[in-house]
């Protein structure tokens, strides 16, 4: 498996991009879609975050024998008074390649990116019942607070969000 960034230009295959993201949503994942989602819903989804690469956002691909199996993007505040801190968004494995450390290596790429980039404190939300909050404490993100009913889940119900963040070394 390799994780590369993929950059402001270049092309990615959108059904492989749209499969990691039905995927997701299909299984689970909090992330901003409802089941409802399609596939040409998930592939549109994927070209207006290419025309955000490298100037809102950077967003990084895990590769396994040529098929994306996962995708981390990172936001960073371009407010004045932000400029220090970036968002997490958006972290996806696909079913098929969970339990490999593949988000662990995605958010691994994602916070040296940051901290590269002078960014010293990352923020990022995730339904609070995931497996995904259980995850981010074990690399060292720490617990912020959890809002009650503040997103739906891709069945439709509310669930509470639970808000990490991480402060970096410069």
């Amino acid at each position: 498996m390799i994780i590369r960034e993929w950059q402001a230009g270049e092309t990615a295959d959108p059904a492989q991009l749209a499969g990691l993201l039905l995927s997701s949503v299909q299984d689970g994942a909090s992330i901003g879609f409802l089941s409802s989602l399609h596939h040409t819903e998930a592939e549109d989804y994927w070209q207006a975050l290419a025309a955000k690469l490298g100037v809102e956002l950077r967003c990084w691909l895990a590769i396994s024998e040529g098929c994306i199996i996962g995708s981390v993007q990172l936001a960073p505040c371009g407010k004045a008074n932000g400029r220090h801190r970036a968002e997490i968004q958006k972290l996806m494995v696909h079913p098929d390649a969970r339990g490999q450390g593949v988000a662990a290596k995605l958010m691994q790429q994602a916070e040296a990116a940051a901290q590269a980039d002078g960014r010293r404190l990352l923020v990022l939300d995730t339904d609070a019942d995931s497996l995904a909050a259980q995850l981010y404490p074990r690399w060292g993100w720490q617990h912020a607070g959890d809002i009650p009913g503040y997103a739906a889940s891709p069945d439709g119900r509310l669930h509470a969000t639970r808000y990490f963040y991480k402060q970096l070394t410069s």
